[in-house]
């Protein structure tokens, strides 16, 4: 028998429960006895019924689906966000919708119109930000907001985020426990609040310890922005004995342009930190010494904001900052040991 011709009623009667059992069965979250869960779906399966999503939900109002919208894929954070976040809302029943942006605000909001045309129950920006007037708009249509990765001067905006100042503070607190002296700082891109807020703790550790920033450069979160970074900084005979690199991402290329290009060694002429600990930074290529971003926890609490706000069908606005965990690896050590 054909799929589409296939009814629930169909499948009701020849597993002896009503249509709505049938649909409770199908629908994620819906409290149903585990005999008659056996029951309709070896009904399902012997007629070849598979439920209509997407009637159910221009019946229900909702499509269970959630927009996310990313950039920087190329950095290794995002992909393990992407994935980890796609299963845990399989896990309460939604489907992730992945749009791909820009930097640039103008550009995500004509994306986020493009999601809303999507019915989408709500949406996740990554890496991104959002105009307060769209947001505005998100919010007077019901859908919810939030932002991953991110912080926005607007109140009214929901967002999980690592601590990214104390991050930034408790690498500079290491290097100068070290006993580096020329410490440097590779940024990332300067409207980000990742960044600014990274850089802000940062400086703020080196002043407690009676220093500044010796030099600085920009990397825009870009590898071959990095790289460029790198070679500024380093290329001259006055170079720093330290570097704190805005992300993984970015310090994985700050490395191998020391290393392989201006001939360094790392640590033993400078120390490089990183900030997210992606899975790289483990690997024996790099042994990073970074600040770890808990993406699990931050993952959790995204899903709690979203599906909170879609059973109360009323905004909550929620901040959310979490610690993260300095991680001691090789690529770091005490200035003037002997290697």
């Amino acid at each position: 028998m054909a799929n589409e011709k296939v009814t629930s009623l169909e499948v009701a009667a020849l597993a002896g429960v009503s249509q709505s059992a049938v649909s409770r069965v199908f629908t994620p979250g819906s409290s149903v006895s585990v005999k008659t869960a056996e029951k309709v779906r070896a009904a399902a399966a012997q007629l070849g019924y598979r439920p209509n999503v997407l009637a159910r939900s221009l019946k229900s109002g909702k499509s269970r689906i959630i927009g996310l919208v990313v950039a920087y894929l190329e950095n290794y954070f995002y992909p393990e966000m992407v994935e980890r976040l796609s299963i845990e809302l399989q896990k309460v029943g939604y489907h992730v919708l992945i749009f791909l942006a820009p930097q640039t605000s103008v550009n995500v909001d004509q994306v986020i119109r493009e999601i809303m045309d999507y019915q989408v129950d709500g949406i996740v920006m990554a890496s991104v930000s959002i105009s307060s007037e769209l947001a505005a708009r998100c919010a007077a249509t019901g859908i919810p907001v939030v932002l991953f990765n991110r912080a926005h001067e607007d109140k009214n905006l929901s967002s999980v985020t690592s601590d990214n100042y104390g991050g930034g503070k408790a690498l500079a607190d290491y290097l100068c426990a070290l006993g580096h002296k020329r410490i440097a700082y590779i940024a990332g891109f300067a409207g980000a609040s990742t960044q600014i807020d990274r850089e802000a703790g940062f400086r703020a550790g080196l002043a407690e310890a009676g220093q500044e920033l010796f030099s600085r450069a920009d990397g825009n979160f870009d590898y071959r922005t990095a790289q460029a970074a790198a070679r500024e900084l380093f290329a001259t005979s006055r170079r720093p004995d330290a570097v704190f690199v805005g992300n993984d991402h970015m310090a994985f290329a700050v490395m191998d342009v020391l290393r392989f290009e201006l001939g360094l060694r790392v640590p033993e002429d400078v120390s490089v930190v990183g900030f997210d600990d992606v899975p790289p930074a483990a690997w024996p290529a790099y042994n990073l010494t970074t600040y770890r971003q808990r993406v699990d926890h931050m993952v959790a609490e995204t899903v709690t904001m979203l599906t909170t706000w879609i059973k109360a069908d009323t905004p909550k606005v929620t901040r959310v900052v979490l610690n993260g965990e300095l991680v001691i690896r090789g690529s770091t050590r005490r200035y003037g040991a002997v290697p």
